[in-house]
């Protein structure tokens, strides 16, 4: 007896240690660190992977700047998410104010108190960068647009925005060119970092994608009567291979974001391109020249197409070699076959080698392996480091296991008494 309890007394030590082992610090992707020498003439820059956010490059992207008309991308994301809880419809009119009337800066499409639905003011500001319909909409969700302001700062703290991203107004413009119009309550200038744009972009894409079908339209009438169409600011849409003036920016497979520029801002960008089923979004932040913010732009897309590839690593349903079976408690069966309930997907450096994906499972806590048990019933998890990227997925039950009777227990309790008692003899 003193032996077996010997043996349970290391059995327990050794599976806390097992348990400790399975709390690690998360490092910080060593793929953002390991890049060549992009040469950007930018003051910030990021690379994400849409689907995971996973961070591909970045430069300064931790520092916080002006994001000029980028800061639209949060005004789009709360009309978007208005329309889908139902506060407002797309065809719904709305008035134009004063205000919106007079804001300075790309727009100019409204006067005071001409009408326009949300979606024809949505298409504005989306294509054509229009403040006054980025005014006019904040006004119809937030009454005044400090209020709407206020929620985009909200908003901001829910997707998980740096604590220095910070918004006074609907469009991205400065204080002082707000001018009589300027915030009483907000104090401060907008700004985001590189990585709260590229998140902000992310949260669109994921929650509000079909964004997509405005920002990759190169060009509309605001009025069927209007003599000239808006004209996307963005060079770089596919949609403009066959344009005379922006073929050479034209990029294959992209179709948006956001542009913006003040002369606090400088130019910057806010792309996303799709190809070969990955899709890329980058932002650079701070060029000098309106076409520089394009080319450099082209430079961090093309890095990230010609490095990166998406790679299934374990796909579902999958037995996995170092945990086929866990052990059950109580059961008619001891042990439960288990595999992937979901696959697991990385963004990789193309020709990564399966010996860079190290793949550890471990079985559910010990109350949780316990008779009856139901097929799809989550009994461990498997977790998948690459790079410095750590990713997880269940392990479930293939089959059903019922609860033991009290007399098989009872006499499996017994064997297993017995058969510690001979083992710890044998020591």
């Amino acid at each position: 007896m003193l032996l077996s309890v010997r043996r349970i007394s290391v059995l327990i030590t050794v599976a806390m240690l097992i348990q400790l082992c399975t709390f690690v610090i998360q490092p910080k992707s060593a793929m953002a660190a390991d890049t060549p020498d992009l040469k950007l003439d930018v003051k910030s820059a990021i690379l994400i992977e849409a689907s995971t956010g996973q961070v591909l490059f970045e430069k300064d992207a931790d520092t916080a700047l002006p994001p000029a008309s980028m800061a639209k991308m949060m005004t789009e994301y709360l009309v978007m998410e208005a329309v889908k809880s139902g506060k407002i419809k797309w065809d719904d009119m709305v008035t134009t104010s004063q205000y919106a009337a007079d804001v300075i800066g790309s727009g100019g499409l409204l006067a005071y108190k001409e009408q326009a639905s949300v979606k024809d003011l949505f298409a504005a500001m989306s294509i054509y960068s229009a403040n006054d319909a980025s005014v006019a909409l904040a006004e119809k969700i937030g009454d005044t647009e400090e209020n709407f302001a206020k929620l985009m700062n909200e908003k901001a703290k829910q997707l998980g925005l740096s604590d220095q991203a910070h918004f006074i107004n609907a469009t991205g413009l400065s204080r002082a060119d707000l001018g009589k119009y300027a915030p009483k309550e907000l104090q401060g200038e907008t700004l985001l970092t590189a990585k709260d744009a590229a998140l902000i972009a992310y949260n669109i894409i994921k929650d509000h994608k079909e964004i997509l079908e405005y920002t990759k339209i190169t060009s509309k009438k605001f009025r069927e009567k209007d003599k000239a169409p808006m004209i996307n600011w963005n060079w770089m849409l596919e949609g403009n291979k066959d344009n005379v003036n922006f073929k050479k920016y034209a990029y294959p497979g992209l179709d948006g974001l956001k542009t913006g520029s003040t002369d606090d801002a400088g130019y910057c960008f806010t792309g996303t391109a799709e190809r070969d089923g990955i899709r890329l979004i980058s932002v650079v932040m701070g060029t000098k020249k309106e076409p520089q913010r394009f080319e450099e732009t082209r430079k961090v897309l093309d890095y990230g197409f010609n490095n990166f590839e998406m790679k299934q690593v374990l796909t579902a349903k999958l037995e996995i070699d170092s945990l086929k079976v866990v052990n059950i408690k109580k059961g008619v069966a001891t042990q439960v076959p288990v595999v992937t309930q979901t696959g697991v997907t990385f963004v990789a450096k193309k020709g990564a080698t399966p010996d860079q994906f190290v793949v550890t499972a471990s079985p559910a806590d010990e109350s949780k392996l316990v008779a009856p048990i139901a097929k799809g019933d989550v009994l461990g998890t498997v977790k998948v480091t690459y790079a410095g990227t750590e990713k997880t997925a269940n392990l479930i039950a293939v089959d059903d296991v019922e609860k033991g009777s009290w007399f098989r227990l009872f006499f499996r309790a017994i064997g297993n008494f017995f058969v510690d008692m001979i083992s710890g003899t044998k020591k």
